[in-house]
């Protein structure tokens, strides 16, 4: 089966946030499970000079408002997975993030820059962008690669079948009606049958419509979008391909995240080590300034900085745990108000509350290993992976019962678990942790059932190469007929 997987960001070349790390997981596992996987990326600088070989497969010409476009195609660096590059240098090749300028701001050409993506996408599953290769599966994933759906429905006939991964709907790839022309796409497509999204372009929605199946990245997660709390105002779209939508749980990749081979931890150990766990804990508490204290529950949040996340959940409980004896160090950068109000946690608690604003993953490695448990108190989590992590490193996650927390924390058995996203419903769960912290023997073995749980790529991978072989057999038996 040859699988094409089209989106904009690869860890560690370009990462934002999870989005990253799943694409830069998932195509190897499906390549060991035998599948032909290859990659399509935009040309990001990062991108551009990582690539081993790159070589010119087709050049485009003008396209999208850049005058010269060429599809390039290498290998990823570590891997070895083929990978094409659009190389647009007026579109891609400027600093900061994928998606905004240095000064935070979206780019003002987002609609182009992600419109070319998902055109070449399209183009290289039709078969006429790399003559030698052609995909059965066309996966993309989020808004950034949702117009490959779409293009691929107005240039049917097509023998690809199409899948999309909504890794976050709160993230939609909003544009302003009047620019639909630049698209090239037939005005049916606009409509609200098509892209069109209360007076706006949606790309998250090109997704949705035409795809030939929808993955998100948990089960119940999977049943939260089709509810108007979770639906971000889509779940009237998902209830309509509900037959069309699954849930697959995201893993981690077991070598990048492997305390007992971690190059970034103060000391390597595994279930049978919990000296080493200690001895972390104590580096982790020297290199951010907590006090050396053995008997705190001490307790890290790696994450964005939102409300999304529960971040304000964690400041307003935070004064009252850290006078019972709780530590806390967190990592992390989002919103202002929420960066100064950690700045002023630290100045109010020294020695009991670390703050490092940024990420840094090496960082983020010891963060994970150093702490007893991890906080991932979100509103919504489509997955998640930080309690992953915690899981892998023997930190027991504190998490809200909610999308892929749900499905991969059990509360009293792997981690604690809270329903109501409130202050008080994050502090009484700490102090649950906290209490049985205080038996070490009981907190061990706790961590040791977490660090037993199979959380690699390899059940998923087989997951999605499922999922693919219906996607084709459906497109094969009955292609979905799109806007007429």
């Amino acid at each position: 089966m040859r699988v094409l997987h089209v989106a904009a960001e690869i860890y560690p070349l370009v990462k934002t946030g999870g989005l990253a790390d799943v694409v830069a997981a998932l195509p190897p596992a499906l390549a060991a499970e035998g599948a032909d996987v290859r990659l399509l990326l935009p040309g990001l600088p990062a991108v551009l000079d990582a690539v081993q070989s790159p070589r010119t497969v087709l050049d485009v010409g003008a396209a999208f408002g850049a005058m010269r476009v060429r599809l390039l195609k290498g290998r990823m660096p570590g891997t070895q997975l083929p990978v094409y590059l659009v190389d647009a240098p007026y579109l891609y090749r400027r600093g900061g993030s994928p998606y905004q300028a240095p000064d935070g701001s979206e780019w003002a050409d987002n609609l182009q820059r992600f419109a070319l993506l998902g055109w070449v996408g399209a183009h290289l599953a039709a078969g006429d962008a790399d003559p030698d290769w052609t995909p059965d599966v066309v996966h993309a994933h989020d808004w950034h690669a949702a117009m490959t759906c779409a293009y691929m429905a107005e240039h049917r006939p097509t023998a690809a079948a199409s899948v999309y991964t909504i890794h976050n709907l709160a993230f939609q790839g909003l544009f302003a009606h009047d620019d639909w022309a630049l698209l090239g796409l037939r005005s049916a497509f606009m409509s609200p049958a098509g892209l069109e999204f209360h007076g706006q372009l949606s790309f998250m929605k090109a997704g949705l419509k035409f795809a030939d199946a929808i993955t998100t990245v948990s089960p119940s997660y999977a049943r939260e979008i089709a509810t108007p709390e979770f639906g971000c105002g889509l779940e009237g779209v998902i209830q309509g391909r509900r037959g069309d939508v699954w849930g697959i749980l995201n893993g981690i990749d077991p070598q990048v995240w492997n305390p007992a081979a971690d190059a970034a931890i103060a000391t390597r150990y595994d279930a049978d080590q919990a000296a080493g766990k200690r001895a972390c804990r104590r580096a982790l508490q020297a290199e951010m300034g907590l006090a050396a204290d053995d008997k705190a529950l001490l307790v890290t949040v790696v994450s964005r900085l939102t409300s999304q996340k529960g971040l304000d959940l964690v400041l307003a409980a935070l004064p009252a745990l850290v006078a019972e004896g709780v530590q806390f160090a967190v990592q992390g950068t989002g919103d202002p108000a929420f960066e100064a109000a950690f700045r002023m946690a630290v100045d109010a608690h020294p020695g009991r509350v670390a703050v490092h604003i940024g990420y840094d993953e090496a960082s983020a490695h010891r963060l994970i290993a150093g702490a007893d448990a991890i906080a991932v108190p979100s509103r919504f989590e489509p997955c998640g992976l930080t309690q992953m992590y915690g899981l892998r490193y023997g930190t027991l996650p504190i998490v809200r019962r909610v999308g892929g927390l749900a499905d991969t924390v059990a509360d009293g058995v792997t981690g604690f678990v809270f329903d109501e996203a409130t202050p008080t419903a994050l502090a009484a769960t700490v102090r649950r942790a906290a209490a049985l912290h205080k038996d070490a023997a009981a907190w061990w073995r706790m961590a040791g059932t977490g660090m037993a749980q199979d959380l690699s790529w390899a059940g998923p991978a087989r997951q999605y190469l499922d999922l693919y072989q219906r996607a084709m057999a459906a497109r094969a038996a009955a292609p979905r007929v799109v806007l007429g």
